[in-house]
């Protein structure tokens, strides 16, 4: 049997007020420092979902939908809706809070009718295939049953041996792993036994565990209450998100790691600032949710709040699970440019995202698209190694008149066993109506290939030496051989070029476009450079033409300028050639980084060209450069002029 259980749901009549203020576009300013992490992380292959919604999906009507679970072929939909229909349908069913549907099919499941009395928040399943139930309702069919019980996967009815209870407060979160239910919400006892916003059960028989007592507390604001949770998937770790200051007496604003789960749990030696200063009014608090990624190597975290400098407010980022200390930076920050992110899902290396944002890469925009801004109107997918849009942007949209059109809250991106179901506020989906639920499949999806920079010890260094004319030297990393010409008739006003996969990317100077030069993307091949195309859908904000030289690696475009002593980079998504909005520095002593002309990376060196005509390489650890250690690998009379912009490193 196949059980599936959910992570997710939202909201608690507390927060009507902060609530009731997303029913215009909430929106945080950009606020991109250097990333926590200064090495880069390795390229990794991704599974993209079809962006497509599948269409026998059923809707939902009034409400939202704020959780999923599969138990075998069945898909469980909770939330706040008052009826629904199967796709295809003309009349609707009145049904409130719960339903179920065949995954294959999309058929509804009439047997399965429980009656709830309020909103369902967070489903789950249990080891033994029943539906665990969490959300804000007293009664269940008929009888007091306060935010937590477990019903029978087939008819709905209230399984009365599970002893779980919630004892008053909203459950929020409902997380199964092996024979362990976690959960969280607004409540302060469970089965009669205090346990603040978090607690742990047996799932199979409801009992509480007492071994596990993590205690959250002191709202910033409002009400206190865990929002988000997210579980590693070997078990050891949790992290919970919400309206809190302290757990088990420790300082932790907005976010906790939880470790040694597997033995005594305890709040880890782990804290961030970002998520401490306020952000706009009406916010108790901003972190939204969370989740680990498949391998549980990191987390990320949806933010929403408005603007707050030296906040994550409207961000989303990623943190790494074994760091530990205080005051810890995110790895990555994607930034919205003040639009909210409320939802988030990491799976199949892909980091999903939805909400009420209307672009991302948008560091530099403040409520409207700044430089570098890609448009992705309310849900998104991101490279995790660097946070950048990948080409994926179905849209909140094609709500039909008469529907809602556009809501505040995409309340949950949920990996079901045949792609990523989404719930949310509005009636549209992939210009498409989708009553309040999606389901974008994985079958019409695509992998994307893990590129990075050339990785071989030898191969060629070209140099360009004219318009359509190269000089290819052969290099092991040490030496170098016998310079060649090379023609290259597609490599005209190039400038500064670097390799990526079985690409070159070349700054080409054309003064009709907005900033004078825009990067050519182009096949490499058997030593040829290809035609180009042009990337400047993404990019004409970029002025390509500034770069001195530069190179790729790991997620990043490292560059120079001429007459600027500095190391730069940006991050770089060879999916859809994107450019990141946000410049940083990389720290470096003792190298005059603006007499560079044309850079390459080749196994572990920065190798680069000089104005006085020679080359010379250093070696790249990606955290700092330290030119003391620089050599030259060729005088500027053997030969070739490597004063050039335009040096690449390939294997062919």
């Amino acid at each position: 049997m196949l059980l599936r259980t959910s992570s997710r749901s939202r909201r608690v009549p507390a927060l009507r007020r902060w609530l009731a203020a997303l029913a215009a576009p909430v929106l945080a300013v950009g606020l991109l420092a250097a990333p926590a992490r200064a090495d880069g992380l390795p390229p990794v292959p991704m599974t993209l979902t079809s962006a497509n919604p599948a269409d026998n999906i059923p809707h939902a009507q009034n409400g939202d939908v704020k959780a999923f679970a599969e138990i075998g072929s069945t898909v469980y939909v909770g939330g706040s809706f008052t009826s629904i229909k199967a796709a295809g349908d003309a009349s609707w069913t009145a049904r409130n809070y719960l339903f179920a549907y065949d995954r294959v099919s999309g058929a509804l499941k009439g047997g399965f009718a429980p009656a709830l009395d309020g909103a369902v928040h967070a489903l789950a399943a249990s080891p033994d295939g029943k539906l665990i139930v969490g959300g804000a309702f007293g009664t269940v069919n008929g009888v007091a049953r306060k935010n937590l019980v477990e019903l029978d996967p087939a008819t709905g009815a209230t399984v009365t041996s599970w002893v779980g209870r919630s004892d008053g407060g909203l459950v929020r979160r409902t997380i199964v792993l092996g024979n362990k239910l976690y959960i969280a919400g607004a409540f302060h006892w469970v089965n009669g036994t205090q346990h603040s916003l978090l607690a742990r059960l047996d799932a199979t028989t409801g009992a509480i565990d007492p071994t596990f007592q993590i205690d959250a507390s002191v709202p910033r604001s409002s009400a206190e209450l865990v929002w988000g949770l997210a579980v590693a998937p070997n078990g050891e770790s949790l992290v919970a998100v919400g309206n809190f200051t302290q757990v088990n007496g420790n300082s932790r604003n907005q976010v906790v790691l939880v470790e040694q789960l597997n033995g005594t749990p305890k709040v880890a030696n782990w804290s961030t600032q970002r998520y401490v200063a306020p952000c706009a009014t009406g916010f108790p608090f901003y972190a939204r949710d969370v989740d680990f990624s498949d391998d549980g190597s990191y987390f990320v975290i949806a933010a929403d709040g408005a603007q707050e400098d030296g906040a994550y407010c409207d961000t989303i980022a990623r943190f790494e699970t074994g760091a530990r200390g205080a005051a810890i930076d995110g790895t990555w920050v994607q930034d919205t440019g003040r639009d909210s992110v409320t939802s988030i899902e990491a799976a199949d290396n892909v980091v999903y995202v939805g909400g009420h944002f209307r672009w991302l890469n948008n560091a530099n925009g403040s409520d409207s698209a700044g430089a570098g801004a890609v448009n992705r109107y309310g849900l998104g997918a991101l490279d995790p190694i660097n946070g950048m849009p990948l080409v994926w942007n179905p849209t909140r949209s094609g709500a039909p008149a008469g529907t809602t059109d556009w809501g505040p809250i995409l309340w949950e991106l949920w990996r079901g066993s045949n792609g990523l179901l989404a719930g949310f506020d509005n009636d549209g989906l992939g210009n498409e109506y989708h009553g309040r639920m999606g389901l974008f499949p994985l079958a019409g999806g695509r992998t994307i290939p893990a590129v990075n920079a050339p990785s071989a010890a030898s191969g060629y260094l070209y140099v360009g030496t004219a318009d359509g004319q190269a000089t290819k030297v052969p290099f092991d990393g040490t030496t170098l051989g016998t310079p060649v010409a090379s023609s290259q008739p597609n490599l005209t006003a190039a400038g500064a070029a670097f390799s990526v996969g079985n690409k070159l990317y070349w700054s080409k100077s054309d003064a009709t476009a907005p900033n004078g030069s825009y990067l050519d993307v182009s096949i490499f091949s058997g030593g040829s450079v290809g035609a180009p195309w042009i990337s400047s859908g993404y990019n004409n904000w970029f002025k390509a033409a500034t770069m001195s030289g530069a190179f790729y690696l790991d997620g990043r475009m490292y560059y120079t300028k001429a007459g600027t002593n500095k190391l730069f980079y940006r991050y770089l998504e060879p999916d859809g050639y994107i450019v990141g909005c946000t410049e940083f520095t990389l720290p470096s002593l003792n190298l005059a980084w603006g007499n560079v002309r044309g850079m390459a990376w080749v196994n572990g060196k920065i190798v680069y060209g000089n104005t006085d005509g020679s080359l010379r390489a250093v070696p790249f650890d990606e955290t700092a450069v330290d030119g003391t250690a620089s050599v030259q690998l060729a005088p500027a009379s053997a030969g070739v002029n490597w004063s050039s912009r335009t040096l690449f490193f390939a294997t062919s």
